[in-house]
């Protein structure tokens, strides 16, 4: 199985991307977007001067609960920069969304709550919220976060999204927001 299957066949279909879409980004000239891949693992992330955003993660069943992640997690946070990514919100029947929220957790992750992710999925055209959890060595500021999730946003979700899926997706203003109210569980908190 190359590594677009294994993470098409572990992430929600309204999470993927199309192998196109993640190829162009492999392939563009400015190198942002990465590949890390192994026997047990592929890791896509996007790192730019001011955060690295892990766009998938994916570590074979039989290798999870062996240091594969932390190793993974390890190389990055060696880069200094604050680290983001987007989880789905917690689904009862799916196993791994709570072993994930506790990976990220003893990870030193914390959940962006004043961040709202209207994420519009690339395969099923509807909404798919997610939920934006971080890490960072610094007391980064959520207001912060938000503005590299902006960034990340225009530069990996809508990447030449006209080309590749023949239609324009929802405008930064429309599906991120930032809401210092906003009345929701952090994920991270057991």
């Amino acid at each position: 199985m190359n590594w677009y299957e294994k993470l098409n066949e572990y992430f929600p279909i309204e999470e993927m991307k199309s192998k196109k879409h993640m190829e162009l980004l492999l392939e563009d000239p400015n190198g942002f977007y990465q590949k890390d891949e192994g026997s047990e693992h592929v890791m896509i992330y996007a790192e730019f001067d001011t955060c690295i955003f892990v766009d998938y993660l994916w570590v074979a069943a039989e290798s999870r609960g062996h240091g594969t992640g932390h190793k993974l997690m390890d190389k990055l946070k060696q880069k200094m920069k604050p680290i983001l990514l987007e989880v789905e919100p917690i689904d009862p029947n799916v196993i791994d969304t709570n072993r994930r929220l506790n990976f990220y957790q003893r990870e030193g992750f914390k959940h962006a709550k004043s961040i709202i992710f209207l994420n519009h999925s690339f395969q099923t055209k509807e909404i798919a919220p997610l939920e934006i959890l971080y890490w960072s060595l610094e007391d980064e500021k959520q207001g912060f976060i938000f503005e590299q999730m902006k960034k990340i946003y225009q530069s990996v979700h809508i990447y030449k999204s006209l080309e590749i899926y023949g239609r324009e997706f929802g405008d930064v203003d429309e599906v991120l927001q930032l809401d210092e109210n906003r009345n929701t569980r952090d994920l991270l908190t057991v």
